[in-house]
């Protein structure tokens, strides 16, 4: 092989691409990374981890706040932005030096420069062409804006929004997806008043109604306004502040706007390369494989669920693919799901509605936090909702609502994924106090034999 030459050559090195570049070393097979930022891409410094950084930080305020009602004197006199950024750069910068020290394999070269993708499965970087037997196209998202609607100091994107050097008073946040509902969660954990705008009938719409309502319910108790099937119209800045005008008319007013309405991927280069690209997404069969034969996409390229552990997923398989292991393609249904907002959000499998729609029939059933003891510890609401197919079939659904309710998303998957009959989780003891027991009780109760449950 040449200089030039690998077995597998990615565009960016984001949670797909190193992924990828991970396992195909370890296969055996060399590697050429090519990255035009930092290795990691926007999950380790414009995404997951930053974002939950904040949040942490935000459930710190919160329970500083109301330490008084758990019998701890204490007070709050503000939020030093200052060491709010350097606690999240810490853990950002300490993840990247131990993702480019497992990088720093005999097998991998680390490219670093913007990308040109050629049709002869060829990258050109700085003028010097890299090739490869089969080239993976990693290239992850951006956020999306509004026609007539631009970013600015006060009009903000997600990667803006995590730079913004003060806390603000009010927000508006655009979009009440995953990304707008955990900054609105986290700005008014830090003191702002928030109101959330959605165009769409409720908030998380991805998600099971229950879970959306339940959602709903917590923020509005918080304080968080929300505005649902309510459009924005036009949004301008000053020095000051932004003013929002909704479609209707009316006008709103605060320190800052998030334009929050999702990541569009970043394939317009690839299209012109002779990639197939529908709606913006890379087209690929259930191997990954492109219209292009030994080229692939990953992660938030190609239409699905815009997650970090997705795209990483997908690295792994295309990997393997390429080393001719047959892996197991990735279904985007059984690929858990997790908001970071207070409370939390978490899910797996099918809603009820798709579950009816599949299997033309499904049981359900909900159990209230109310009755579990880590939660009332906790002082959360919500519950989890289990969904199974026809009257006696698997567990094909699962959602979950509450604090730190995410922890428990591994068992859910792992039932869902196994398609386990109720009975047969429920058979499992579940430690106390925890809030993984309201799982249990979930499937106690659809197994028939509902214990902490009231008639």
């Amino acid at each position: 092989m040449t200089e030039t030459h690998s077995d597998v050559l990615i565009l960016g090195g984001g949670s797909g691409g190193y992924a990828c570049a991970l396992r195909a070393a370890q296969l055996g097979l060399t590697v050429t990374l090519v990255e035009a930022d930092k290795v990691g891409g926007t999950c380790l410094h414009r995404g997951c981890i930053p974002t939950k950084a904040l949040l942490r930080a935000a459930e710190v305020a919160e329970t500083a706040s109301t330490a008084a009602s758990f019998g701890v004197l204490t007070e709050v006199h503000g939020i030093d932005v200052n060491e709010l950024h350097a606690y999240k750069n810490g853990i950002v910068q300490r993840l990247y030096k131990g993702l480019r020290g497992l990088l720093t394999n005999d097998k991998i070269r680390i490219v670093e420069g913007a990308g040109v993708y050629s049709p002869d499965r060829s990258i050109t970087v700085d003028g010097v062409c890299y090739t490869g037997d089969s080239v993976v196209l990693a290239t992850g998202s951006q956020p999306r804006l509004l026609d007539g609607i631009e970013a600015g100091a006060r009009i903000l994107t997600s990667d803006q929004a995590l730079q913004l050097d003060f806390i603000p008073r009010s927000a508006i946040v655009l979009g009440g997806g995953v990304i707008g509902v955990e900054f609105a969660s986290l700005w008014h954990s830090f003191g702002a008043e928030v109101t959330i705008v959605e165009a769409l009938p409720h908030l998380l719409m991805a998600e099971d109604p229950w879970s959306s309502t339940q959602l709903t319910r917590a923020l509005r108790r918080r304080g968080i306004t929300l505005r649902t099937k309510t459009r924005v119209a036009a949004a301008k800045e000053d020095d000051n502040g932004v003013s929002v005008e909704l479609a209707g008319g009316e006008t709103l007013a605060a320190d800052v706007l998030l334009v929050a309405v999702g990541r569009i991927p970043r394939s317009a280069d690839l299209a012109a390369a002779g990639i197939a690209v529908d709606n913006g997404c890379v087209v690929t069969d259930d191997r990954l494989c492109t219209n292009v034969s030994g080229v692939y996409a990953v992660g938030d390229l190609v239409a699905g669920p815009q997650l970090a552990h997705r795209g990483f997923q997908h690295g792994m398989f295309v990997a393997e693919e390429i080393a001719g292991l047959s892996p197991v393609p990735v279904v985007d249904h059984l690929i858990p799901r997790v908001v970071y907002s207070h409370p939390e959000v978490a899910s797996v499998g099918l809603t009820e509605s798709a579950a009816r729609e599949q299997y033309g029939a499904c049981a359900t059933t909900v159990y209230d936090l109310a009755g579990n003891g880590k939660s009332q510890i906790l002082r959360t609401a919500g519950g989890v909702k289990i969904v199974r197919a026809g009257e006696a079939g698997p567990v094909v659904g699962i959602h979950m609502v509450g604090d730190r309710i995410g922890e428990s998303i591994g068992e859910a998957q792992l039932a869902v994924a196994w398609e386990a009959l109720p009975a047969e989780i429920a058979a499992f003891v579940h430690a106390h106090p925890t809030q993984n027991e309201a799982l249990g009780e979930a499937m106690l109760a659809l197994a028939g034999r509902p214990l902490h449950s009231h008639a």
